[in-house]
């Protein structure tokens, strides 16, 4: 069976990377979480000082881009079934995923001199094919010649209300739960979306040839059927 590059796109909080993963397990393909790597560059600003109340110290970032001193990769967890993410040769998987670096990320990514990097780091990871890539410039930016293109999206409120339930899930404390605000995760995704749709570097759109998934009301079960189906469709071709 020939091996492709499937590239996954869509608005934030719609289920890429849950989709992503599971679909790559399922054919034995690798998975490459684009929008991880977007928050370890965020988080390695912040925990720099390159946010002040003005903005972002870009230049402070850039030098330390071409310093080479932000080093990016995934390894594998066993127990959580997944691979985690490193920033600099410490996993962060669970700190980017916090409020704190969503609410900073999608400047971050609208930056031409991280996206340059980050993409030929992506581009260099699919050279061999086998891949499931998701992110907000698969199909468009990094792989556009990719065999199968798929195009995510929800209701923000759906989202939002997703985003919600997995951070409940992941507090560990009451006090961590409180702080939660619906409201508040709701204006993040829509303001991720109205700045990854309106960046002037490789934003956030429609592939031509991406197949659209509205999973607003599909269950998990349905929406991994339709993505076999699709995967299936692409590699039996003639």
């Amino acid at each position: 069976m020939k091996k492709i590059i499937i590239a996954i796109d869509g608005h934030s909080s719609c289920g890429k990377s849950t989709m992503a993963k599971q679909l790559a397990k399922e054919i034995g393909y690798v998975y490459i979480d684009t929008g991880a790597m977007y928050r370890a560059v965020t988080l390695f600003a912040m925990r720099n000082g390159m946010f002040p109340d003005d903005g972002i110290r870009e230049e402070d970032l850039k030098d330390a881009i071409n310093a080479d001193k932000i080093h990016i990769n995934f390894k594998f967890n066993s127990e959580a079934g997944r691979p985690d993410t490193y920033l600099n040769g410490e996993n962060v998987e669970t700190e980017i995923r916090q409020m704190a670096v969503s609410n900073r990320v999608s400047p971050i990514a609208a930056l031409p001199f991280v996206r340059a990097l980050l993409t030929e780091q992506q581009k260099a990871m699919g050279q061999e094919k086998g891949i499931v890539m998701d992110g907000r410039d698969i199909g468009t930016a990094v792989f556009p010649n990719a065999e199968l293109k798929i195009f995510v999206t929800a209701s923000a409120a759906v989202r939002a209300q997703r985003r919600y339930d997995e951070l409940m899930g992941k507090a560990k404390t009451q006090e961590e739960k409180d702080a939660l605000s619906y409201d508040e995760i709701l204006k993040n995704v829509e303001e991720r979306d109205y700045i990854d749709s309106h960046r002037a570097t490789a934003p956030l759109r429609q592939a031509d040839d991406a197949v659209v998934l509205d999973n607003s009301n599909m269950t998990i079960p349905e929406q991994n059927a339709w993505l076999m189906e699709k995967f299936n469709s692409i590699v039996n071709e003639d």
